[in-house]
């Protein structure tokens, strides 16, 4: 079953999602370094956060393959299948 946060997420246009990547990577980023440098409250928080962008990563691929033409589908289950045979 999908989280809340994911249902959230398939709601929200593309560029919406390309910028909420962005500000969420930057703070990520940002959160890294003062806790290497001085250490945060919560610790957690880093992981909650890596976990936000994987979510809005997944959210943008899962568009790109909806959007995908039939034939470039069929290619990438070929490359699929044959991964899977070795």
């Amino acid at each position: 079953m999908a989280s809340n946060k994911t249902l959230e997420l398939r709601d929200v246009s593309d560029a919406d999602l390309q910028d909420q990547l962005n500000e969420t990577s930057t703070s990520f980023e940002k959160m890294r370094f003062d806790h290497t440098v001085n250490g945060i409250e919560n610790p957690l928080q880093l992981r909650t956060v890596r976990r936000d962008i994987a979510r809005i990563k997944t959210e943008i691929r899962r568009r790109e393959l909806a959007a995908l033409p039939a034939e470039a589908h069929a290619k990438r289950d070929d490359i699929r299948r044959r991964r899977r045979k070795k």
